[in-house]
This record gives C-alpha cells, sequence and structure tokens, in this order.
C-alpha cells in the first residue's frame, strides 16, 4: 500500500508570460528610411491642386498655402504603421536640430525658440496615432482618412501647447499676440493640410490595396 503522502506532487508551476517588448523588423527600419525621405522632400514641395483649364491649354495649379511636409508624415504612418513613422520623424528632428537644413527654415538648436517647432514636435506622436489607428482596421478609405485626421489633429494639439508654454515662459520669439501666432501656424494652415490629408487618404488606399495588406 502507497502513502498518500510519499505521492503528492508539487503544484505545476506554469513558464512566466513573457513581457511584450518593443521590437523593430526591418520591414520598419525601410519604411522609416521611406518616411524619412519624404518629409525631407516634402518639406521642399508645396502643395497644389489642378484647376480647370477654361482659358488656357495648360492645367492651372493653386497653391494650397502648404508643403507636403504634414501629408508625408501621415502617409508613413498610413503605409509603414507605428513603429516606422515614429522612427522616421524622430530622425528628422534629430538631423534639423543637428544642423541639417531640413526644416523649411533650416535647421540647428535655435529652432527650439521658433513658433513652428511645437507642430515638429507634435509629428512624432501623431505619426504614431495615425500609424496605430491605420492598422487596427481593414484598409478603408474611411479609416484612413479618420487615421490621418487624428494625427494632424494631434500634430496641433501639440503646437498649440508649445505655443501657450512658450509664451508663458518666454522661450519663444513671437512676432505677434499668442492669438496671431495661432492664426499663423494653426487656423490658417488647416484648409490645406486638410485636404492634404484627404488626398493623402487616398493614396494610401490604392497603394495597400496594390501591396496586398
Amino acid at each position: 500500500m502507497y502513502n498518500a503522502m510519499t505521492m503528492t506532487r508539487p503544484p505545476l508551476r506554469r513558464p512566466p508570460a513573457r513581457s511584450r517588448r518593443f521590437r523593430i523588423t526591418l520591414t520598419d527600419l525601410l519604411w522609416a528610411l521611406i518616411g524619412l525621405m519624404l518629409t525631407i522632400g516634402g518639406t521642399l514641395l508645396r502643395a497644389s491642386i489642378a484647376g480647370l483649364p477654361w482659358n488656357s491649354p495648360s492645367v492651372p495649379l493653386h497653391f494650397l498655402g502648404v508643403s507636403y511636409q504634414m501629408g508625408a508624415v501621415l502617409l508613413i504612418g498610413c503605409l509603414g504603421g507605428k513603429n516606422a513613422a515614429v522612427m522616421s520623424q524622430i530622425a528628422y528632428l534629430a538631423l534639423g536640430l543637428a544642423g541639417f537644413p531640413v526644416f523649411s527654415q533650416g535647421g540647428g538648436l535655435q529652432y527650439l525658440s521658433a513658433p513652428s517647432f511645437g507642430y515638429l514636435l507634435g509629428f512624432v506622436p501623431g505619426a504614431w496615432v495615425c500609424g496605430f489607428l491605420a492598422f487596427k482596421a481593414p484598409p478603408r478609405l474611411e479609416s484612413l482618412a479618420f487615421s490621418g485626421f487624428c494625427g494632424l489633429l494631434v500634430i496641433h494639439a501639440i503646437g498649440i501647447l508649445y505655443l501657450i508654454f512658450g509664451s508663458l515662459f518666454q522661450w519663444l520669439k513671437l512676432e505677434g499676440s499668442i492669438w496671431q501666432a495661432f492664426l499663423t501656424y494653426s487656423f490658417n494652415l488647416l484648409p490645406g493640410q486638410i485636404a492634404v490629408t484627404c488626398a493623402i487618404a487616398v493614396l494610401a488606399f490604392v497603394l495597400r490595396r496594390i501591396m496586398f495588406y
């Protein structure tokens, strides 16, 4: 007869759950490089729309008052995801602050006192939000547009907060009042940026359909 006390087994121990770590793949690095190049190139290109050639043989172009810089930030989020989008914008800011003339008015640490730097700083969380939402649902036109508009909203929110705190603590070089800076860097640019965001959503939808993901 076996003694029941000698036959008791120790409780089974489950292996500890593996913590989720931030993993960077080769695909992320490739998309990040593409995003960096697009952001630099988009800073130099003016956003325009084509008009109807009523009285001229050529197609007239109407300038939207903004560049394709914001569109490049949102496009890489819609195509490469949040990791690639964040890495591309961190690299873009690092290059600009290191002195490379990749910003619209040059580069260097003196850009920290520029009123527009808060919007550049907002590229990082804005790109993350856009990339995160763009891959939470199947690639439909409305979901990609929603992702882009959310990213655009985050960028402007960070930029406005930077204007407010920079004005309060006086590290920004404002030429006028805080309200004038808000109109110059947010309100007046929003119509053109919304038009670019809509175009980016269409482009991202087509490209993701072509690339089957």
